[in-house]
């Protein structure tokens, strides 16, 4: 017998496409400002440069800083709050490589709660709860939270699970781009990595401690086998804080359909990166014509951090360069107009909602990490993805759930099984 499914979404969603179709551009632009206020609006992955942050070398308040996620770029696109991430690198799974990335995630969790307490305490705030990002969201600050990039600061010692959950993490990608004590990841063995298959022993005991204490266990950047092993073990919703499809672009850093439903079986959500190769590869032929300009123009990007170190001749002379090179960059774009834009990014959503349904997506744009689409650049362009969810047909609830009210929900899932884990224990 064939499954009865519930045809009153399907309907529904029909409906909005065509409301969508038959407003004018001003309505759209009017429509999406409206919901954009209302909504929560959320960013699950924004990456931070170490040592730097946060000092007056590289001050995330100023309208000067070359940062995609800054204060003055959230309040202008109206992004209520961020996970910023304690990412860590990964190097050698031995007693000398986990002190040393120790102490740099050290380094980035002091960074946030200078921002936070020191240096801008009237502007945003540290929030560790889904109840008191909403508090703080209504007074008009900026919600400032925390995730871990990497399980590898972790070690061996199942103690610094809680111990970064005191200072504010309530997620962490269990590895990154290389495997590492805890599980496989989707990059294999990596630079220090080692040989790894799914979850280890260890990583199975940090799995639990997180379900215990309520961090929210994060499969972006880890392996097929590991994704497998996780939905097995866990007793809470999972996240993927910046993760794309890939039936659309093919590339393991991305879910499948099947690791889709299996999410929302779980019940967790996928938050989508505004990452170009993650939403559709840049073509050889770009990829070669930008290699070549940059060769022929002797030119290198710089990050903010290496920036900041630049004398104020140096960044002249490099902000000329740059101008030259974006001027240059423009004439690629029109010859190659493929490159990833808003519409791709949400291209992924419309992906999700049609596999596994609008519950369970978000947004999480590794701004500063290499995220960043024309049309969502930064943050100051947040409003662009509403504009876009409307053009689209998308409701004012669906909007509302896409920009920080799934993720919320899934986090207080997470806090409530935490309970429940510690009541049964007592």
């Amino acid at each position: 017998m064939a499954a009865i499914v519930d045809a009153a979404p399907q309907r529904q969603q029909r409906a909005d496409q065509r409301r969508g179709q038959r407003m004018t551009e001003e309505q759209i632009l009017e429509r999406a400002k409206a919901i954009h206020e209302k909504a929560i609006t959320m960013d699950t992955h924004v990456d931070i440069p170490g040592g730097s942050y946060a000092t007056e070398a590289l001050d995330p308040g100023s309208e000067e800083c070359r940062l995609k996620c800054t204060l003055p770029k959230m309040e202008k696109g109206g992004l209520d709050g961020v996970f910023l991430a304690v990412y860590v690198g990964q190097g050698a799974c031995d007693e000398e490589g986990y002190q040393k990335a120790h102490e740099s995630a050290m380094t980035k969790f002091e960074a946030i709660h200078r921002l936070c307490e020191k240096m801008y305490p009237k502007r945003c705030a540290l929030a560790v709860t889904p109840d008191e990002v909403e508090k703080i969201a209504q007074t008009g600050k900026r919600v400032i939270m925390i995730g871990i990039e990497n399980g590898y600061p972790i070690g061996t010692d199942l103690k610094n699970v809680e111990k970064f959950y005191k200072l504010g993490a309530r997620y962490i990608t269990l590895c990154h781009s290389g495997n590492n004590q805890i599980c496989e990841s989707s990059g294999g063995r990596g630079r220090g990595g080692i040989e790894a298959s799914g979850i280890s022993e260890f990583g199975e005991k940090v799995v639990a401690e997180m379900n215990r204490l309520g961090i929210m266990c994060d499969v972006s950047h880890i392996a097929d086998s590991s994704f497998d092993d996780l939905i097995r073990i866990t007793k809470a919703p999972i996240i993927a804080s910046h993760s794309g499809c890939r039936a659309l672009t093919n590339s393991s850093r991305n879910l499948t359909d099947e690791q889709l439903k299996a999410l929302a079986k779980n019940g967790g959500v996928i938050q989508m990166v505004a990452l170009g190769n993650y939403l559709r590869p840049d073509p050889e032929a770009r990829q070669k014509a930008i290699d070549e300009l940059k060769e022929r123009m002797n030119f290198k990007e710089l990050s903010a951090e290496e920036l900041a170190k630049l004398s104020a001749e140096e960044k002249q002379t490099y902000d000329r360069n740059l101008q030259r090179y974006q001027r240059s960059m423009q004439r690629i774009d029109r010859q190659y107009p493929e490159r990833p834009n808003v519409q791709a990014f949400v291209n992924h959503i419309d992906h999700v909602r049609d596999v596994i349904g609008i519950d369970h997506v978000g947004i999480g744009t590794d701004f500063d990490g290499g995220g960043g689409v024309p049309g969502f650049n930064d943050h100051s362009e947040a409003l662009n993805v509403t504009i876009e969810l409307v053009r689209r047909g998308y409701s004012e609830e669906d909007i509302l759930k896409i920009w920080g009210g799934n993720l919320l929900r899934v986090w207080r899932q997470c806090e409530k099984v935490a309970k429940e884990i510690k009541n049964k224990d007592k």
